[in-house]
């Protein structure tokens, strides 16, 4: 089983960094789809942070988000950010012992990958998990 295969499988809980409340927007999307596969999502997003999008609060930070599931914790980190915009997310996502940093599509940051596997969070980078889900057949 491969490593993307394996988080996936694992994961319950998945926090959406740069959630968008526009059902055309990528991140929505995906949220849509995880939720209809058993995830539970958080949105995570300053701007919408208290609305609630696709059923589900939105949170302004990781901290608050981690902090409404605990004793739990947030499994991913599924970042929808621009590249630059990652190394603080890495931070904030190893702070609240998150299981993994997973970025999107055309999202590489090889700082922030390194912070995050040196504090023990497995990394994925430029991938979808909604096409990885998918393609893995984990959707039956």
């Amino acid at each position: 089983m491969s490593n993307i295969a394996r988080i996936l499988q694992d994961s319950r809980i998945i926090a959406i960094v740069g959630m968008s409340n526009k059902p055309e927007r990528a991140s929505h999307e995906v949220a849509d789809y995880l939720l209809q596969h058993g995830y539970r999502v958080l949105p995570v997003n300053p701007a919408i942070a208290g609305q609630e999008v696709l059923g589900q609060r939105a949170y302004a930070t990781l901290a608050e988000a981690a902090a409404f599931v605990a004793p739990a914790r947030i499994d991913i980190v599924d970042c929808f950010r621009k590249s630059a915009d990652i190394a603080p997310i890495a931070e904030e996502a190893i702070a609240i012992k998150a299981g993994c940093l997973w970025l999107q599509l055309d999202v590489i940051n090889e700082e922030a990958a390194q912070l995050a596997r040196a504090a023990g969070l497995e990394v994925v980078m430029d991938r979808c998990t909604k096409i990885e889900h998918r393609n893995l057949a984990l959707a039956a």
